[in-house]
């Protein structure tokens, strides 16, 4: 009996040795997969912070992308997106009569403009001209999606449809024509997708303008565009200082003109974290 305990006894140590050793092992794997590559000793970066390839950078924030729209399914928005309409109500909306209907909402009224104010955007946004909008030229499908209220990428059905190129669809309007056209036909689902860099101020004077990014159905309209100043009619853009922020708005020009699946990224400066510690000799 007494042999038999002594057995037991190292049984019990080699199974606690293996168990060790494999959690151990465990534990080596994941601060192996927890090391990032990179380099300390490298030349620092613009700016003085960050060595080339450095590995102590903060990492981007984890996003889920959307899905694609089709032309009967709205997509579904990124996951740090702020969605603005959803096609069920405008809740994110200041009061109004636009015609919430079927998942869209139709232009009656007013402007319609965001509870929430922005400063550098992503903006996603459909919309479609329907049959019943006649007209030609600016009477046929007008509207526009402004940025802070002031900055217009114009909206308008150009399918089959000549006007003035600054005041087409996928313009700044009165400023700058689309590189492209890019419409498709009424009754038929569009996006526009928007990269917005507002102005900086100082002084009472510009001392970054606004630029736009624009996509029309996908195909760039707006490559780095400078924007000289809020979009005006017949006249020459000029900047006159504002706030910071501003609302995402959409105009009312008599046509019902149609949108759905409206939402927003705030585009922060990415975190920047602690100061990094002098690079390796």
């Amino acid at each position: 009996m007494k042999s038999a305990s002594i057995t037991q006894r190292r049984i019990i140590q080699v199974l606690a040795i293996c168990l060790l050793a494999g959690a151990c092992g465990i534990l080596a794997g994941a601060a192996a997969k927890a090391r990032i590559d990179g380099y300390t000793n490298t030349p620092l970066q613009p700016g003085g912070k960050w060595t080339v390839h450095d590995p102590r950078r903060p990492q981007p924030a984890i996003v889920t992308p959307g899905t694609p729209s089709t032309q009967e399914t709205p997509g579904k928005a990124p996951s740090d997106a702020i969605v603005l309409f959803d096609g069920k109500d405008l809740s994110k909306f200041k009061p109004s009569n636009w015609l919430v209907k079927d998942g869209y909402v139709q232009v009656k009224g007013g402007q319609l403009t965001s509870k929430q104010e922005f400063r550098d955007v992503q903006v996603h946004v459909e919309w479609l001209a329907s049959k019943d909008i006649k007209g030609s030229g600016q009477k046929r499908g007008n509207s526009g999606v402004f940025l802070m209220g002031r900055y217009e990428i114009q909206v308008l059905d150009c399918y089959n449809n000549l006007t003035y190129p600054d005041g087409m669809t996928g313009s700044v309007y009165g400023q700058h024509p689309p590189l492209v056209n890019a419409c498709r036909p009424q009754e038929t689902w569009q996006s526009y997708d928007i990269i917005f860099t507002a102005p900086v101020f100082k002084d009472n004077k510009v001392v970054k303008p606004a630029y736009f990014t624009v996509l029309l159905n996908g195909v760039v309209v707006q490559n780095h565009a400078e924007v000289r100043g809020p979009c005006t009619w017949r006249n020459l853009a000029k900047y006159k200082p504002h706030g910071p922020t501003g609302p995402l708005s959409f105009q009312a020009h008599g046509n019902p003109v149609r949108f759905r699946n409206i939402w927003i990224r705030p585009l922060n400066p990415p975190a920047q974290g602690a100061e990094a510690p002098k690079k390796d000799k």
